[in-house]
């Protein structure tokens, strides 16, 4: 359809101006490209390296809960040999090394006693005339027999305590290695309680830098985004600018407009990278959680 007269000048200007347009490439590097991806913020960059340098870090406490734990069983195991009644070889172990000097001397202090008695009764003889008698040989008799009954009954009782005295430190000796099974078994669990608390406060660290370091890279993300699409509108402008300079000719001239120029459409940057860094961010601690 012709123009009418006093639209041939602007449609000869409209024509040259959408040649010009139109011909030249439009250079979409202005406003795409990895330059308008928010890099990773500092304090992801720490929760990153945090999580990476993290994994296997409990290791260290669990070898030591192992060891407790081993240890213990070693200790356990040993305790078999401590039940019922003590060896020979045992009593010998745990009875005191000085016992026998203690028992040689105790007698050797009880026939020194015993020899004062005798001369008391030679003495006795001596001053009633019946010394080298048969009364005197009857009470010595007597009195040597009650002094070996009794010395055999003396050693017995030193004996018998130091029998006590051993197993008492048998006995005792089974309670120390039962608590300290005890204490090992407490070690292990509590490395192992150390490694569980490690994990879990080095993810709690780690998900506390990830999500604010997301915010703060959603934040940086939202403005290269707002960047990013001032830059395509400014350079799609001219063509939304012309085809609705055409449209406003071809309606003067009693043609049918062409459909309304749309610029390439632009979503909310900021909720749109806030939800990813968010998302980013949570699943370092998700990691060690």
């Amino acid at each position: 359809m012709a123009l009418p007269d006093y639209l041939k000048d602007t449609g000869q200007d409209l024509a040259r101006q959408m040649t010009a347009t139109y011909s030249a490439p439009l250079d979409t590097s202005t406003f795409m490209g990895s330059q308008f991806i928010a890099g990773q913020d500092p304090a992801q960059t720490t929760a990153y390296n945090m999580a990476t340098q993290g994994v296997g870090s409990y290791a260290p406490y669990l070898a030591d809960a192992k060891a407790a734990a081993g240890q213990a069983a070693q200790t356990v195991g040993g305790l078999g040999a401590l039940t019922g009644p003590m060896t020979g070889q045992q009593l010998t172990d745990y009875t005191s090394p000085y016992q026998g000097a203690v028992i040689d001397e105790t007698l050797r202090q009880y026939d020194l006693s015993r020899q004062g008695g005798m001369q008391d009764i030679k003495d006795a003889a001596v001053s009633s005339g019946n010394f080298g008698g048969g009364r005197e040989g009857a009470m010595l008799g007597q009195y040597m027999g009650d002094t070996l009954m009794n010395r055999a009954g003396l050693r017995a009782n030193l004996l018998q305590q130091g029998l006590q005295n051993a197993q008492g430190r048998f006995d005792q000796n089974f309670l120390n290695q039962q608590k300290i099974a005890g204490l090992q078994s407490g070690l292990g669990t509590a490395q192992m309680g150390l490694s569980n608390f490690a994990r879990t406060g080095l993810g709690a660290d780690i998900q506390a830098l990830g999500t604010l370091g997301g915010i703060q890279q959603g934040q940086n993300q939202a403005l290269l985004s707002a960047d990013q699409q001032a830059l395509q509108t400014k350079a799609y402008e001219p063509y939304g600018r012309l085809g609705q300079y055409s449209d406003m000719i071809t309606g003067l001239s009693g043609g049918v407009a062409s459909p309304q120029y749309q610029a390439p459409g632009a979503g909310n940057p900021w909720q749109t990278a806030l939800g990813t860094a968010m998302g980013l961010g949570g699943l370092y601690g998700r990691i060690f959680n």
